[in-house]
């Protein structure tokens, strides 16, 4: 009887990992654009598909993967399973010990 109960545990697994997924997909909210460090060295653009794209130095595509913005937290996931988080904080973006400001 176990068969049954593993398959369905694993079934909702696998349908909440794509609930999560498609709501990181499907937001809204102001922070789409590109979010860089004073030096230019770190830049974040978020997508407003729920993607991002950091770029380090002249690695332009250093890291991507999915992004949610929940109130004035963002969590990441890039694509190797990495996770981070960070906070909105009057117009600036503090995360992972740095500060990312919008771009003009």
């Amino acid at each position: 009887m176990r068969g049954p109960v593993i398959a369905a545990s694993l079934f909702m697994a696998f349908v909440g990992s794509a609930i999560a997924e498609d709501q990181m997909n499907n937001q809204t909210h102001s922070y789409v654009g590109m979010w860089v460090t004073a030096d230019r060295y770190i830049r974040h653009e978020l997508l407003q598909d729920g993607r991002y794209v950091e770029a380090r130095g002249k690695r332009e595509r250093a890291y991507l993967g999915r992004y949610r913005v929940t109130g004035n937290h963002i969590d990441y996931r890039d694509d190797t399973g990495f996770t981070a988080d960070g906070e909105f904080i009057d117009g600036v973006l503090h995360h992972a010990g740095m500060i990312l400001y919008r771009d003009k």
